[in-house]
């Protein structure tokens, strides 16, 4: 028993030598995650624009997007039968998507920024503009705050409870590859 989550670290052994973990480390598993959410909001936000791009080439582009998308999605979502997970089984009630998935486009968004302004900063060699990029890195901190803790309070979004967050993955992803492009 580790915390709250229990899991053994079955290893086996393959052809070769070589010794595997059937188990994901928590960080592999939080990162996942992270792929998962964050390129299933864009993948259904690009296949609710597509058919208002009326360029060909940059219709072609969203189409490759998707299509890439699609197939990042699918591979990642391979790793969730190997994340630790907690013992009990836990029955949801399907939460409203509609809100959900509107407060989690904020909520990429503001992780977003925050990862481009903390880049940024380490690119910047002018004062005057480091101080504004770190003003900028703060508030958007301060905004995924907010973000995070409404999604926390409505019951948007299991921080602290790994199965119902990588249930929420493979349920909104499967949605976002089953979902049709809008012609």
């Amino acid at each position: 028993m580790c915390g709250l989550f229990a899991y053994k670290w079955e290893r086996v052994k393959e052809k070769g030598g070589v010794i595997v973990a059937r188990t994901l480390g928590w960080h592999e598993t939080l990162e996942i995650h992270e792929l998962v959410a964050s390129q299933t909001i864009c993948l259904i936000r690009f296949k609710s624009v597509v058919r208002n791009v009326s360029d060909a080439g940059l219709r072609e582009l969203y189409t490759f997007s998707i299509r890439a998308l699609e197939k990042n999605i699918r591979d990642l979502l391979q790793f969730y039968p190997q994340a630790p997970r907690e013992e009990e089984i836990e029955e949801n009630e399907e939460r409203q998507t509609n809100p959900g998935f509107q407060a989690g486009e904020l909520l990429t968004a503001s992780k977003t920024a925050v990862r481009n302004y903390a880049t940024a900063i380490t690119e910047t060699a002018t004062p005057a503009l480091r101080t504004v990029l770190v003003r900028h890195l703060n508030s958007a901190i301060d905004w995924h705050a907010r973000v995070f803790n409404y999604m926390h309070e409505h019951g948007m979004y299991q921080a602290y409870n790994l199965s119902q967050l990588l249930n929420n993955d493979v349920r909104n992803a499967n949605r976002a590859l089953q979902m049709r492009e809008e012609e």
